[in-house]
């Protein structure tokens, strides 16, 4: 079993950019934590995919990040990160990581077993 706790959230203006973190631990070998991703959920919004990244750092990324946002993994100390550039206020929502099998679907929340409690992002115009 994997334990994610999220950090980093925060209230940031237009244009500007914040770094998320989520430590995993527990059973981080196991391979239902073969990728890990990072989903966001705006109020009466479904949850979707942001991005993804598997053991060997190929990351996939939704459209409306790519270009903007950077996920990466640091697999020695079991650590998740989202370095978001150039926010927009349509970026703000709860921030989720999450791990799974496989980054081939990363953007569809069913296909991943665990999750944080989450991290809020607000961005203000």
């Amino acid at each position: 079993q994997v334990i994610l706790a999220e950090s980093g959230g925060g209230s940031v203006q237009a244009g500007g950019s914040l770094r998320l973190s989520c430590a995993a631990s527990g059973d981080t070998d196991d391979t239902d934590n073969d990728c890990m991703a990072w989903f966001r959920q705006a109020p009466v919004k479904e949850r979707e995919g942001v991005a993804g990244v598997n053991r060997d750092g190929y990351a996939s990324y939704t459209d409306s990040v790519r270009g903007r946002f950077t996920i990466s993994r640091d697999n020695a100390r079991n650590i998740l990160y989202l370095q978001m550039n150039s926010l927009r206020p349509d970026d703000t929502a709860m921030y989720y990581c999450a791990s799974g099998r496989s980054c081939r679907y990363f953007q569809i929340p069913t296909y991943f077993t665990t999750w944080g409690q989450g991290t809020q992002v607000t961005v203000s115009s």
